[in-house]
């Protein structure tokens, strides 16, 4: 499987600009071009930009995908430091999760304040 841009851009759900950007910064590896010079993404290519789409949704910083990118160039002799990496993204999403769960839990309660007929 093989994708242009605007095909990449229509399976991830991400910019051409945007791709174009996390290519610039380094975030994407190396693309492949045609003959005429068109970028061309194959199956790998579409998976990593994937897996770049959940890490920045998680609120991991371009710099930091960006860091993880090189690390995974870099091959085997990087995993530990990718684990540390993934650990530490994984703190702050149990982070928010903790801090999501809390709002939740005073929005049920105003809810049941307004629901009961004391609350109107």
């Amino acid at each position: 499987m093989s994708l242009q841009i605007s095909q990449l851009a229509n399976e991830t759900g991400l910019s051409i600009h945007t791709l174009r950007y996390y290519e610039k910064e380094g975030i994407l590896p190396p693309v492949k071009r045609s003959e005429n010079g068109s970028r061309i993404y194959d199956s790998e290519d579409i998976e990593w930009i994937k897996f770049a789409c959940r890490l920045r949704e998680t609120g991991m910083s371009i710099a930091e995908m960006k860091k993880f990118a090189q690390l995974v160039i870099q091959g085997d002799e990087s995993k530990n430091e990718r684990i540390k990496l993934l650990r530490q993204q994984n703190m702050r999403i149990k982070d928010q999760i903790e801090q999501l769960t809390h709002c939740m839990e005073l929005i049920n309660h105003k809810i049941e304040l307004y629901s009961s007929p004391a609350g109107d």
